[in-house]
């Protein structure tokens, strides 16, 4: 379906046409007909499938531009995302009256209840920040009559559950309720029966549970190796790469490691302050920084349109998170490569993620035998230059695309 084909506001039609958007996607095109009627929504689709449009489109659309209350609510997990989702509404609303704005933590509570007096249609926030302000009075929400619970995944998995719930028990007007996820844990759906009234569901994950723009490449090592890996894989041709670590001592660890080895990169952790994390966002997606070493503060729902590459130093500890890591390359139907490493202790969980995600692997160097149960030793020798050489030659004119998809 086109996007020409909805009756859509002119301004919000011509704000399409100039971000070069003419096609819905899957999720966009199955769950439009239902947010327009205003039936509350379970939206399930892979990451980077355009979820974030999916709902800020016909967000857009129901606003009533005549009044300046609050008339939809989007809460998400991090401040990062609020940022993206309040830029992305910002690039739709461009040519009608409709005022978004992001709330959340770190920044003045003055500014921001300055900005709420002026007039937000579509607010975007953290679910603290939010209490926050109802708790000193400071917002309505009387006027609301769309909730949008985005990445709720995430949002259980960082222990919002409580937060989600006292927010609802705020909305006692009728209202819409829309829940998008990219995966459905049983906390997920626990939440969706407890916040949703008959809703319709929109699943596009049943059937192909990983990113299908994405190759997934593996590498059997051993932990004193992986550098040497690292360093070999980033000099392949490649767009933007995002190297995720498991915690804020192992990226800072990385950082001091790779001073000398590669260039123009940075990090990223919930260690830093939220200026210097924001900045270094701004940076990445710009294109001024090619390599960005994170946590998963920097896997979640985040659009960046140049990565070509994901690499998993450290595994993944869940297939949740690998698969909102490995969403950051590979979306919106772009090609995307995620190299994931994994030493002999972790072969178990490997055969796990790639049975239940339906992944085809594609192996650098060697080769587990991934039908044994009992853990296995890594071969001594290097697998460094010659086999991540190999890799890349044989990947060559894919290489080709993605350079020109992310650069």
């Amino acid at each position: 379906m086109k996007f020409t084909e909805l009756d859509l506001k002119p301004g919000l039609q011509k704000a399409l046409g100039k971000m070069g958007y003419t096609d819905c996607t899957p999720i966009q095109e199955a769950t439009f007909p239902h947010v327009l009627k205003g039936t509350d929504l379970l939206g399930l689709a892979e990451t980077g499938s355009g979820k974030t449009s999916a709902c800020g489109i016909p967000l857009v659309q129901a606003i009533d531009e005549s009044t300046t209350n609050v008339q939809a609510l989007v809460l998400v997990p991090t401040r990062e995302l609020a940022l993206q989702y309040v830029d992305e509404i910002g690039r739709l609303a461009q040519f009608t009256k409709v005022n978004s704005f992001a709330l959340f933590g770190g920044f003045s509570m003055e500014i921001q209840k300055a900005k709420l007096n002026d007039g937000v249609h579509i607010l975007i926030a953290t679910p603290g920040r939010l209490i926050d302000f109802i708790y000193n009075g400071s917002i309505s929400l009387s006027d609301v009559k769309t909730l949008v619970l985005d990445e709720a995944d995430e949002m259980m998995n960082m222990g919002f559950i409580d937060d989600i719930h006292f927010v609802m028990s705020c909305l006692v007007q009728s209202h819409q309720t829309l829940m998008f996820s990219a995966t459905m844990p049983s906390s997920v759906e626990k939440l969706a029966k407890q916040c949703l009234d008959h809703p319709e569901k929109v699943e596009l994950t049943s059937q192909r549970k990983s990113p299908q723009s994405l190759d997934h490449a593996f590498c059997f090592t051993k932990h004193h190796q992986k550098v040497e890996h690292l360093v070999d894989l980033l000099k392949g041709e490649r767009g933007q790469v995002i190297i995720f670590i498991n915690s804020r001592h192992g990226v800072d660890k990385l950082n001091e490691t790779l001073k000398g080895k590669v260039k123009n990169f940075d990090i990223i952790h919930g260690g830093l302050d939220q200026n210097v994390r924001t900045s270094i966002f701004g940076k990445f997606k710009s294109g001024k920084i090619e390599i960005l070493i994170a946590t998963d503060v920097a896997g979640r729902g985040l659009d960046f349109a140049k990565v070509t590459h994901v690499v998993n130093y450290d595994f993944p500890a869940s297939r949740e998170s690998y698969t909102h890591r490995t969403g950051r390359a590979g979306r919106m139907g772009r090609k995307g490569t995620a190299v994931t490493f994994f030493t002999p202790r972790e072969l178990g969980e490997v055969k796990r993620l790639i049975e239940s995600q339906r992944i085809t692997p594609q192996w650098i160097g060697e080769e587990p035998d991934l039908s044994k149960t009992q853990v296995i030793r890594a071969q001594n020798k290097s697998r460094g230059k010659k086999d991540f050489n190999q890799y890349n030659r044989s990947r060559g004119a894919n290489r080709g695309i993605r350079k020109q998809q992310g650069r």
